[in-house]
């Protein structure tokens, strides 16, 4: 009888950097995304990866059995406010909490790096992602009742309750 090991924790997740090729797929389903939405993916090359990676910033993957499902990362803001990019589940992993769930590990690491606050924009065309931000806590800086293209970037923050000073 021939016994498989154990694929381990379904998720887990991986700290790493912007420019990771395990990252790629994911963010170039993303810059389709864009695209196809808005026509322009250049907002993916506005940051440097550098701006991700420790100790302002952090990028990580959600691994589920080593295949990379959902990813987000942030970087400084100002000196007090981690500001939340890329925040990302494939096409394919959908509608399962994997971006909840990337929100939180975001938070929790920005919070254990000093932060006390939180701010992100999203684009008014990715109704799916304002529902997110409302659902897990981040206070709209827009009037909800406007049409969101009247706005254009749709900013949100949200105060971290367990940063350290």
């Amino acid at each position: 009888m021939t016994v498989s090991p154990s694929p381990g924790p379904a998720l887990s997740v991986r700290r790493t950097t912007a420019d990771d090729p395990l990252a790629g797929p994911l963010l170039a389903e993303l810059a389709h995304e864009y695209l196809t939405r808005y026509g322009s993916a250049e907002d993916l090359q506005r940051y440097a990866p550098a701006e991700f990676a420790p100790p302002d910033g952090a990028f990580l993957l959600l691994l589920e059995r080593g295949r990379p499902v959902a990813g987000g990362a942030y970087r400084r803001f100002d000196a007090t406010t981690a500001e939340l990019k890329r925040i990302w589940t494939h096409s394919a992993h959908r509608r399962r909490g994997l971006a909840r769930r990337v929100l939180r590990v975001l938070e929790l690491d920005a919070a254990e790096r000093g932060y006390a606050r939180i701010f992100l924009t999203t684009g008014p065309r990715q109704p799916e992602a304002k529902g997110l931000y409302l659902a897990a806590g981040y206070r709209p800086l827009f009037d909800l009742s406007a049409d969101p293209e009247s706005i254009g970037p749709l900013p949100f923050e949200k105060h971290l309750e367990n940063h350290v000073s």
